[in-house]
């Protein structure tokens, strides 16, 4: 089946809206590192391919195309948490007993709200213009440089500010380290191992889309 250039554009776009929503979610737990007693939220599971993917939206449609996305991306998951939080303030239905359930796992939590989504517009802002810029000094070569480049500099950014938000306080010193050091290493871990992804996505989205190819 041939996939047309704005059928390419809309699945990129839902991956996008679609990859924050589960991360917010996921960002809810907390869960022991192989038992060392470090922290590690559920959020860093997925959202890696986040990078991924911003980095193969910056390779084909370019810079600024690449913050409408994740503008897009932002106002769907403020939608979404709008949403939730005013299904959370209903009155439990009778034989309901969830609710605080609900509150816990998927309910408004302004902290973890707020954190992820100002880390997310500028870590993902930051690692696009990063993106850009490596690109152009290397004249569109090696787009391994810019895609792991661009990450080292908007996944740190992107930890440190929805840690700080979200859990500073919250949980110890020695966690609140951890999971920094963890939540950073990782993703960059898992944004190295998905290169051939990257490569694989990137020529079939530039055939699509009538691009160059690597």
């Amino acid at each position: 089946m041939k996939i047309s250039k704005n059928t390419l554009y809309t699945i990129v776009v839902a991956l996008a809206v679609t990859i924050l929503l589960v991360s917010n979610i996921a960002s809810t737990k907390l869960f022991d590192f192989f038992g060392t007693g470090l922290v590690w939220d559920g959020g860093a599971i997925l959202f890696p391919v986040s990078y991924v993917l911003s980095d193969v939206i910056v390779e084909i449609y370019g810079l600024g195309r690449a913050k409408k996305i994740i503008w897009i991306t932002l106002a769907m998951n403020i939608v979404a948490v709008v949403a939730l939080f005013l299904v959370q303030l209903l009155p439990p239905g009778g034989g309901w007993n969830n609710q605080a359930a609900y509150e816990a796992i998927i309910g408004f939590m302004p902290r973890l709200v707020a954190g992820s989504l100002l880390a997310y517009a500028t870590g993902q802002i930051l690692n696009a213009y990063v993106f850009e810029k490596i690109k152009k000094a290397t004249k569109g070569q090696r787009l391994w440089q810019r895609a792991l480049g661009s990450s080292v500099v908007g996944d740190l950014v992107d930890t440190l500010i929805f840690t700080t938000v979200a859990f500073a306080g919250v949980i110890s010193g020695q966690q609140f380290v951890g999971l920094i050091v963890i939540a950073y290493f990782s993703k960059l871990l898992g944004e190295t191992i998905l290169l051939p992804a990257t490569y694989a996505a990137t020529r079939f989205m530039k055939k699509v889309t009538d691009g160059e190819p690597i």
